[in-house]
C-alpha cells in the first residue's frame, strides 16, 4: 500500500488526515499534567526558597553572636591583663617612693648604702610577692635551662662545669624563666 493508497483509504473511511489539530486538543491530559508538576514544583521551590532564607538567617545571627562573643572574650582578656600589670605596678610603688627620698637625702656613703641595701630588699620582697625569685647560680653546676654561659674559666679551684661567676642574674616567673642568668662556667679539664 502506498502512501496515497493509505491517505485515500483513510479519507474513504472519514478521517481527514490533513487537517491540523488545535493545539491541545490531543494533548490535554499532557497539558493538565505540566500545570499540576509546575504548580507542585513552584509549591516546593517556595518551600525550598523560604527554608533557604530561614538558614541564611539563622546563619547570620549566629555568626554575628560568634562575632560579639570574640569581642567580649578579646575585651575581658586585655581588662585582666591590665588589672594584673596595675596590680604589679602598685606592689613597686614603695620602692620607688623609697628611691627618690634616698635621692633626696644628703648623707654620707655608709648611709646611702644602707639606704640602697634597704631598698634593694623591699625591690626583692615586692618580686617575691608576685612570684618572681632570683636563680641562684654561683658555685651550682652549670644549667643550661637557666645559665647562659658567656665565658669558660681555666681554673682547678671548683669542678669542671661548675659556675665560678655571675655577671646578670636570672630570674623566674613561679616555673617559667623569665631571664637566663649570665655566667662564666670552670673548665678544668685542660690542666
Amino acid at each position: 500500500m502506498s502512501k496515497v493508497n493509505g491517505k485515500s483509504e483513510a479519507k474513504n473511511a472519514g478521517l481527514d488526515l490533513d487537517r491540523e489539530l488545535p493545539a491541545g486538543d490531543g494533548d490535554e491530559a499532557t497539558t493538565e499534567a505540566r500545570g499540576a508538576e509546575s504548580s507542585v514544583t513552584e509549591s516546593e521551590i517556595q518551600k525550598l526558597k523560604a527554608e533557604r532564607d530561614s538558614l541564611l538567617d539563622r546563619l547570620a545571627r549566629a555568626q554575628a553572636e560568634f562575632e560579639n562573643a570574640r569581642r567580649r572574650a578579646s575585651k575581658e582578656q586585655q581588662e585582666f591583663r591590665d588589672y594584673a600589670v596595675a596590680d604589679a605596678i602598685k606592689s613597686l610603688l614603695p620602692v620607688l617612693d623609697s628611691l627618690e627620698r634616698a635621692l633626696q637625702v644628703k648623707s654620707d656613703e655608709a648611709e646611702l648604702r644602707s639606704g640602697v641595701e634597704l631598698i634593694y630588699k623591699q625591690l626583692l620582697a615586692a618580686l617575691a610577692k608576685l612570684s618572681v625569685h632570683p636563680i641562684v647560680s654561683k658555685g651550682e653546676a652549670f644549667d643550661p635551662r637557666y645559665h647562659e654561659a658567656i665565658e669558660m674559666v681555666e681554673t682547678r679551684e671548683a669542678p669542671d662545669h661548675q659556675v665560678v661567676e655571675e655577671l646578670q642574674r636570672g630570674y623566674k616567673f613561679k616555673d617559667r624563666l623569665l631571664r637566663p642568668a649570665m655566667v662564666k662556667v670552670a673548665s678544668n679539664h685542660g690542666k
